[in-house]
């Protein structure tokens, strides 16, 4: 039987803590982003997640559509092993930078925060890296068993044409 995971509010921490502690989330969602670790990635979330990647005029017109929309962990994993197993496109790598990151405890004991980010990838095939999105995460986060958790993540992208396709998470 699952333990059951008890949900809290930001532990004893002050806003530059808290803000820290997204900062280290972020970093390490990155690596298991940028690594290949899409088993790992799904780990960052609740089982009741929401992810969507969309562009900045659905998100601002309030359309639910996303190039990428996942409910609940069992989609994510889904969307995890899809990429991995049974997926073709070109290999690449990617690097996700993040920066501007703020956070705001509510008092549902929720934390509502969000941050910049810009993807770079590299086609095996290519020469050059491409600037392949640029935009911001809006993000709510729980804790569980003292743990930092995605209980959504929508990755809100500027640009009006993406570079080639989009396989993997943002």
């Amino acid at each position: 039987m699952e333990a059951i995971k008890k949900t809290q509010a930001a532990p004893g921490l002050d806003q530059a803590q808290l803000v820290h502690a997204i900062e280290r989330f972020n970093t390490d969602y990155c690596r298991a982003l940028d690594d290949g670790r899409l088993h790992d990635w799904v780990e960052f979330f609740t089982e009741d997640a929401y992810y969507v990647i969309s562009a900045r005029e659905n998100h601002t017109a309030k359309l639910p559509v996303g190039l990428v929309y996942c409910e609940g962990k069992g989609m994510l994993k889904d969307r995890a092993l899809a990429i991995l197993e049974t997926s073709m496109f070109a290999p690449r790598y990617l690097r996700h930078f993040v920066t501007n990151t703020y956070a705001e405890p509510q008092d549902d004991g929720t934390i509502v925060a969000g941050a910049n980010y810009m993807l770079t990838q590299v086609l095996m095939d290519q020469p050059t890296a491409t600037l392949h999105q640029v935009g911001c995460y809006l993000d709510r986060f729980v804790f569980e068993n003292g743990e930092l958790k995605l209980q959504e993540r929508r990755a809100i992208y500027d640009n009006l044409l993406l570079d080639n396709a989009l396989v993997h998470p943002v």
